[in-house]
């Protein structure tokens, strides 16, 4: 969707992939906190439990437009 020459970020995710991304971000905080995994995992685990806490509070994945889907469940 374009407003005024920009993107607006619609949200396009839904309340159990909400869930879901909230519960793996969880995971992750708890395996980094816990120090179960390091070195270059932990970074990339750190920067992706990032991301999926981010798009699950901000509602929007900036990937999902580009797939074409959404999870979002449209009003009747």
């Amino acid at each position: 969707m374009e407003f005024e020459g920009r993107y607006c970020m619609t949200a396009n995710i839904g309340k159990v992939d909400r869930g879901i991304r909230y519960l793996l971000a969880l995971v992750v905080i708890v395996l980094l906190v816990t120090r179960r995994v390091h070195g270059a995992l932990a970074i990339v685990l750190g920067i992706i439990g990032a991301m999926l806490l981010i798009t699950a509070f901000i509602n929007y994945c900036p990937l999902y437009p580009v797939l074409g889907i959404s999870t979002l469940r449209k009003p009747k």
